[in-house]
């Protein structure tokens, strides 16, 4: 919503010292949209680079990503548009679907241990705590013993 907003401003007036009013460059989308496909065909080029059951793996490519990233943010200055932009992130969301559509994250699905071990888990710090407390009260009915 505040994409539109500040994309649908035609003329921002910004206030010098001296009181004169100013207007900033307005966003060229469309040199940013010509200017974008180079990103992505410079970061395809780097992911041929990485073999494709590895390009879920973000440690195999991420100076290749990063690479495109700052590509994609200077050349959205470049057109004098901010970035992110609503127009710069649906390019970068297509370069998501054509390379990491296949990288769902699996939820991974948690049981209880058997019973037998539950049940271990469970006993061992009780009769530690058990132990340790009869170990205290015995010492402290002995008082001689540590004097």
């Amino acid at each position: 919503q505040i994409f539109n907003f500040i994309r649908n401003i035609k003329l921002l007036p910004l206030y010098s010292s001296a009181g004169a009013c100013q207007q900033t460059n307005l966003c060229n989308e469309s040199l940013m949209l010509e200017k974008l496909p180079a990103c992505g065909k410079s970061f395809e080029d780097m992911m041929k680079k990485v073999d494709s059951k590895k390009w879920c793996n973000l440690t195999e490519f991420i100076m290749y990503y990063d690479n495109f990233t700052q590509c994609t943010e200077r050349e959205a200055n470049n057109a004098s548009c901010f970035w992110p932009n609503p127009l710069a992130e649906g390019f970068i969301t297509g370069i998501h679907k054509q390379f990491f559509s296949n990288c769902t994250s699996e939820k991974v699905h948690w049981e209880d241990p058997p019973d037998e071990i539950l049940i271990t888990l469970i006993l061992i710090p009780v009769m530690l705590t058990c132990a340790m407390i009869t170990l205290v009260v015995w010492c402290s009915k002995r008082s001689d013993i540590l004097v």
